[in-house]
């Protein structure tokens, strides 16, 4: 690779826990990555003008509010109507298993839950940027 992986960590909504987002993004950091916090309430809206601004091959949301099965769509469709199809949208927290594999067949990567050691986030970023992208 010829640059570090980028990576926009989001926290989109009104969920206001954002200890697990930091601790990922620490985690992303200390193995090489670029990483860019887009901080508290963010929107699909502002997560999609930022990943534009930053040119990230990455965007992990960090989603506890139960709204994901509105939340990543939304994410993905806006992407895609930008011509981002090629960025990985990956992200974790309270998701049951029947959810992470919907949205899995709509196109939306990994899904981590807690407890989700953060070597095997950062590997799996690696892996498909890897596969996925020419950087």
């Amino acid at each position: 690779m010829s640059r570090p992986i980028r990576v926009l960590v989001a926290k989109i909504g009104l969920d206001g826990h954002d200890r697990g987002a930091k601790v990922i993004a620490t985690a992303l950091r200390d193995s090489g990555m670029e990483v860019i916090y887009t901080g508290l309430r963010q929107t699909p809206e502002m997560v999609v003008q930022a990943a534009m601004q930053e040119d990230v091959d990455v965007i992990g949301v960090s989603i506890l509010s139960g709204a994901h099965l509105t939340v990543f769509p939304k994410l993905k469709q806006m992407l895609n109507d930008q011509g981002m199809e090629d960025v990985l949208i990956t992200g974790g927290g309270i998701i049951p298993e029947e959810d992470i594999q919907e949205l899995n067949k709509i196109g939306i990567g990994k899904l981590f839950t807690p407890g989700a050691n953060t070597s095997d986030i950062a590997d799996y970023i690696k892996s498909w940027v890897k596969d996925k992208r020419s950087i």
